[in-house]
Formats: C-alpha cells, sequence, structure tokens
C-alpha cells in the first residue's frame, strides 16, 4: 500500500508509514445495507436467529450421553434437593405463598435451560431479589388496605382482613384477599423488570451491568444480607412485630423486636437454636471436607424432614402456639395476565429490580465461563433472564436471578451443561405435584434459619474489606458506602448510592491523576519519575512531563497548574505578562507559582529559557487516552504561551486515536511544520530533537 505523504523517508533512519484507511461509507449507505441485511429473509438466516435466540438448538446436537449425561443428572438432582428447602424459605421473604416459589423454580429452570448459554449458572429464587421483591409487596398491601405484618404462610395467612387504620382502597377483583393481592403485585412487578431486561438484550445493552463494580456488588449484598437477616429474627424469636418500610427500616425493625422480646416464643426460639446449630455446623463440616465429598450434603432437606416431623407428631403449633407454614396446594394455578395498573405503579421499582438481577447474572456467567475455558453472551443471558421473568410472570411467579451459592454446587457436582436443570425442574415438578402437602407443619422458625445460615456467604464479605481498602481506597469506599445505605435507608438507595459514588470515583480518579517530571535513566533510553527513583539524570535544557490520565475538559485546570507547578513557570500569566503593551516584566520578583518561588526576573529578556532553565517541554502522552475538545484547545493555548517565551512543545508516544484527534483539531496544521517534528515515536527522540535544534551534543543510540 502506497505510503502517506507525510511518512516519506527523510534522511534520519527509519520512519512510521501510515496506512490510507479504506474509504468510508456514508450514514444513510451504511442504514441501508444494515435494513437491506436484516430485512432479507431466508432458511439459513431464520435458522440462524433461532439458533442464537434458543442456543439450546445448537448444543443439544453436540451432546455427550455418555461423557455429560452422569454429571448432569447428579447436579440435578442435588440442587433440585436444594432447591426445595429454599423456595419454601425463600417465601417468607417476598410475602408470598410457598408454592409460587416453587413455580418460580420450576418455570425458570425450564426457559434458562433452552436460552442460557452458561453451562454451570443456576437461575432461580435468589435471595436479594426476594427481599426486593417482598418490600414492594408490604408496601402496595399497605396501600390496599392489609396488614403488612401479617404473614402470607399459616393455616390463616389468606385472610382478607383489611387494615383498620388504613382507607385505601383494595386494588383488585372482589374476593381477592392478602395472598392474591401479593402475588398480583409480585407478578406485576417481575413482568416489568423482565420487560426491561428483554429490551436491555435487544438493544445490545449488555455492557451496562459492567458498570455495578464488583465493589458495588458484594457491598450491596451484605447490606442487603443485613436487612434479610433483621427481616427473619421475628420469625426465629415468634413475635410479632409491624413490618416496616422507607428509610430506617433496619433500625425500626430492631427497635421493635427489642420492645417485643418479652413475648418471645419458646418453642420458636428453642427450635431457632437447635437448627441454627445444626446447619452451621453442617455448613463448616462441608467447607472442611468439601474435597473428600463428591456430593455436598443435603442438610437443609435433612432439617426441614426432621422438623416436620418434630412439629408434627409434637403438636408443635396446637400446644405451643408455634406458626407453621400451612397449606401448600398441589398442582398449578390457571394463568393469569398481571394487572396493568400495578405495572404502572411498579415501574421505578423494576428497573433497581432489573439491573441488580442481570448484574449478578452476567458477573456469575463470565465468571464460570474463564474458569472453564468457554464463552457465553452477555446480550443473550439478558434475553434469556428476561424471558425468565416474562413468561413465568403469567403463571404466577416472582423474579428470578442467578445465584453463586446454588451455582457453585452444580459446578462441584460434575454439571456439565444445561440439562441439569432439567433435572432439577423435574425434582421440584415432584414436589408440586405430589409432596407439597407433606410440609404442613414445617415451623416458619425453621424456614428463617435456612434463610440466615444461606446468609453465611454474603455476610463474610465483610473479611475482604481491610484487604479491599489497602488495595483500593476508592473501592472501599464504595463498599461502605453501599453497604450503609442497604441498611440505614433502604436497598434501592443503597444501589444507587453506590453506583453514584462508584462514577463519581472513576471521574474523580481522571480529574486528578499522577502528573510527575521525568528524568533519564542513566545512559538508557528510558525516562521516569525523577521524586520516585534516585540516581536519574535531569536533561539539561528540557522538561519531561508526564499525566497519567486522559485530558479532557474536567482535568484541563489540573492539568496546567500541575505542569506550571512541576517547571516553576506559570506560561499563561507569563505570556500575558508580555503580550501587555510597554511591558518590561515577565515575571515580578517573588512571584509564585503554584507555591513555587521563580525569583526575581526584572526585564523581558530575562524571560528567555536560559533564565527560566530549560527551552523544551516534552509531554509524555503514553498515558493520554484520549481528548475532547477541551483538551486539544489547552494543548493549542499551551503551545502559543510558551511559543511566547521562545519555549517548544513537543509531544511524545501518542496514540493513534489522539494523534488522530490532534490533526482533526488543527494542532499539527501545516503552519506548524511537519508532524514529525511535532510528534514523536519515543521520549528520549523527543529530547534528541530538542538539544539537536540547540546544537547541543547529542549521543546517538548506536553509541548507548
Amino acid at each position: 500500500m502506497e505510503a502517506a505523504p507525510e511518512s516519506l523517508q527523510q534522511g534520519r533512519g527509519l520512519v512510521l508509514v501510515r496506512r490510507q484507511p479504506p474509504a468510508q461509507k456514508g450514514l444513510l449507505e451504511r442504514l441501508k445495507a444494515r435494513l437491506w441485511q436484516s430485512c432479507t429473509c431466508s432458511v439459513p438466516r431464520a435458522w440462524a436467529l433461532v439458533q442464537s435466540l434458543v442456543p439450546a438448538t445448537r448444543w443439544l446436537r453436540e451432546y455427550r450421553p455418555r461423557e455429560d449425561l452422569a454429571g448432569d443428572v447428579m447436579s440435578g438432582l442435588v440442587i433440585g434437593i436444594i432447591l426445595v428447602p429454599q423456595a419454601i424459605a425463600y417465601s417468607l421473604l417476598a410475602g408470598l405463598q410457598p408454592i409460587y416459589s416453587l413455580y418460580t423454580s420450576f418455570f425458570a429452570n425450564l426457559i434458562y435451560f433452552l436460552m442460557g448459554t452458561s453451562r454451570h449458572v443456576n437461575v432461580g429464587i435468589f435471595s436479594l431479589l426476594c427481599l426486593m421483591v417482598g418490600q414492594v409487596v408490604d408496601r402496595e398491601l399497605q396501600l390496599a388496605g392489609f396488614d403488612p405484618s401479617q404473614d402470607g404462610l399459616g393455616p390463616q395467612g389468606n385472610s382478607s382482613t383489611l387494615n383498620s387504620s388504613t382507607t385505601s382502597l383494595v386494588l383488585g377483583p372482589p374476593g381477592c384477599g392478602r395472598d392474591c393481592h401479593a402475588i398480583r403485585v409480585a407478578t406485576a412487578l417481575t413482568l416489568v423488570a423482565g420487560i426491561y431486561q428483554v429490551l436491555m438484550g435487544v438493544l445490545r445493552l449488555g455492557f451496562v451491568s459492567t458498570y455495578l463494580s464488583q465493589p458495588l456488588l458484594d457491598g450491596f449484598a451484605m447490606g442487603a444480607s443485613v436487612t434479610i437477616l433483621t427481616s427473619q429474627l421475628r420469625h426465629m424469636l415468634g413475635v410479632r412485630v409491624p413490618r416496616h418500610q422507607g428509610p430506617g427500616m433496619v433500625i425500626s425493625t430492631w427497635l421493635s423486636l427489642l420492645r417485643s422480646l418479652a413475648q418471645a416464643n419458646l418453642c420458636d426460639v428453642a427450635t431457632s437454636a437447635v437448627c441454627l446449630a445444626v446447619l452451621l455446623a453442617a455448613k463448616e463440616l462441608s467447607d472442611r471436607c468439601r474435597h473428600r465429598l463428591k456430593v455436598p450434603l443435603p442438610t437443609e432437606l435433612l432439617v426441614i424432614v426432621v422438623a416436620t416431623l418434630v412439629s408434627h407428631f409434637g403438636q408443635l403449633h396446637r400446644r405451643f402456639g408455634s406458626s407453621v407454614a400451612g397449606d401448600i396446594p398441589t398442582g398449578f394455578v390457571a394463568p393469569q395476565a398481571p394487572d396493568p395498573r400495578l405495572m404502572q405503579r411498579v415501574a421505578l421499582d423494576a428497573v433497581s429490580l432489573a439491573l441488580v438481577s442481570s448484574a449478578f447474572s452476567i458477573s456469575l456467567a463470565e465468571m464460570f465461563a474463564r474458569s472453564h475455558g468457554y464463552s457465553v453472551r452477555a446480550n443473550q443471558e439478558l434475553l434469556a433472564v428476561g424471558c425468565c421473568n416474562v413468561l413465568p410472570a403469567f403463571f404466577h411467579c416472582f423474579a428470578t436471578s442467578a445465584a453463586l451459592s446454588k451455582s457453585l454446587v452444580k459446578t462441584a457436582t460434575g454439571c456439565r451443561t444445561q440439562l441439569s436443570s432439567v433435572v432439577s425442574a423435574a425434582v421440584v415438578l415432584l414436589v408440586l405435584l405430589v409432596l407439597a402437602p407433606l410440609f404442613w407443619d414445617l415451623q416458619r422458625s425453621v424456614l428463617a434459619c435456612i434463610i440466615v445460615v444461606s446468609l453465611r456467604g454474603a455476610l463474610r464479605k465483610v473479611r475482604g474489606l481491610p484487604r479491599l481498602w489497602r488495595l483500593s481506597p476508592a473501592d472501599a469506599l464504595v463498599w461502605v458506602a453501599t453497604a450503609a445505605t442497604c441498611v440505614l435507608v433502604t436497598t434501592e438507595a443503597g444501589l444507587l448510592a453506590g453506583v453514584l459514588l462508584s462514577l463519581l470515583s472513576l471521574a474523580g480518579r481522571t480529574q486528578r491523576p499522577r502528573a510527575a517530571l521525568l528524568a533519564r535513566i542513566g545512559d538508557s533510553a528510558f525516562y521516569e519519575d525523577a521524586t520516585e527513583f534516585e540516581g536519574l539524570v535531569p536533561q539539561p535544557g528540557v522538561q519531561v512531563f508526564r499525566f497519567a490520565g486522559p485530558l479532557y475538559y474536567a482535568n484541563k485546570d489540573f492539568f496546567l497548574r500541575s505542569l506550571y507547578s512541576l517547571t516553576g513557570l506559570d506560561a499563561g500569566r507569563s505570556a500575558a505578562t508580555r503580550r501587555e503593551p510597554g511591558s518590561e516584566m515577565g515575571v515580578g520578583e517573588g512571584e509564585p507559582v503554584d507555591g513555587k518561588d521563580l525569583g526575581s526576573v526584572t526585564s523581558r529578556a530575562r524571560l528567555v529559557p536560559m533564565v527560566t532553565g530549560f527551552h523544551t517541554v516534552v509531554i509524555d502522552c503514553a498515558p493520554l487516552l484520549f481528548l475532547d475538545v477541551a483538551g486539544m484547545a489547552t494543548l493549542k493555548d499551551l503551545r502559543r504561551d510558551y511559543w511566547a517565551l521562545g519555549v517548544t512543545l513537543l509531544l511524545a508516544c501518542c496514540n493513534p486515536s489522539v494523534r488522530d484527534a490532534l490533526k482533526r483539531g488543527g494542532f499539527l496544521g501545516e503552519d506548524q511544520g511537519p508532524e514529525d517534528e511535532q510528534l514523536f515515536p519515543s521520549v528520549h527522540s523527543a529530547v534528541e530533537a530538542a538539544r539537536a535544534r540547540r546544537g547541543e551534543l547529542v549521543v546517538p543510540d548506536s553509541a548507548l
């Protein structure tokens, strides 16, 4: 390919030859081509679209039963056994009947089997999402006139008794009681969140979830876990306290618990103590022996079976007033479309729900894909999780997401493909059709203990906070602020605070990056920070400046202040003084430049580089990621001011995007001289060129 005119040989060694870019089509032509490609229909294109939207149609044809079936069946059975007690327990968080949690687990596993791209992620009920759903459900129940402190579980869970202190009307069909209205709110919220996720997938917005950083997600998980723990204490103690809403919910709940501590149910307290001891001991044993155990211990299922038998034969509900799960019907309820009026009311709540669900699902899918050597598609994951919310919302299900704990169990038990989700769904289906009524006598305190023990991993994240502080104080601050806001205000406010603080932290890092003057490392061609390393050799008459960040509107003033302070010359002020008519002074006696005294300068002649101590400023642009219009104007003004003072400004190590921006912005105009006299491939070549222009002795690289 022919060389560009500015890249011809000029007798100074090798010259970089830029390729001529291909001719770009106009915007209208590109849009027409894209539209024609999208509207063109053929059998191969239709089949490729089906395979893209339903990846199971692709990988099922390549399934290897001999190698994969045993691991998929084993992991599916284990996950199904874990799902049943967790589904029943997490219904407490969502304020819904246990049957709806089982519906959610069943449909989510089937849909993700068809549409998911991760082989190891388990999509289903997730404690943080259950908490967020439960908070919206409680608020809407209170607005509808129901008593939020009355739980949906229990023999009288579906009572339609209204809160006499509330005058709001019930939003629903006649005869729709508390549980009926609760699931209507949950399905409306789930459908709206799923629509958001599907739209994000269609619009290729999978990258949005990457803005929820890992410290933010860890802090959110920690704060939400404290909120979940607080909400389950009333079940573990067997006391009835109001379900507080809004800011300060955690603190208000703790105060209510302390006031009601004298009315604690001793049977529930004793049951909770025993269950916590057994579950925690079993978890610790499983962690220590996980390399020896091929299958994790189904501790939750064993605890539920034993506790149900003890409660049934001991008649704990009748004799001691212990709260139990109550009737769990079998079979499926007829599908029903969510209420559009409720969808409008919860549209804003669904935004945070959709973001949290998407962020956890995509991050877990990418994490397992990296560790097992395959790839996932973030946009398809959004579509899969969105469909796991949209379609089941018509079948009385609520929001789902990928869950780390169950995904780790799938991996540990030999999961090879998404087929294990079908096995898990079959286990849940067996419970739905046959075994659900057997849990009538299960105490709610047992379910609360299962939820609390499942938070162990999230609560342990606080141990990594000191290490995170040593690595990055800004990330640690995001972690603490997110967790604290979740606990002290609300989970939605915590998520919003974390996102805003993360963005502010990112902006702060680019707004005040590190700036330094560089000096030469001995006789080499490399330069480093003179304040950080000893024994470096400053180049006489040349100041080498490094700005470790982009140059844009938010940090242009900091860029100039740093440069003026480190070089000891306020070029803008000095050049303006020289341009004043009749001015005899360049820089006044004792005039400081950002804390540095430039000394006495009494005449215009003393503004020449011999007085300032340098005749050239070289800017190391290697860390300069990009330039905007304000950054370009800053460089132009800086060059003009230095030119007025007799100082040359050179740029080194510019990346292609910065070079193109300099060309488009007119910094490299023809009136400024050839490009290779202003831009240099290295700092050393720029320093040599500067010294050669002044007639100083330059040692060639071949002599080094």
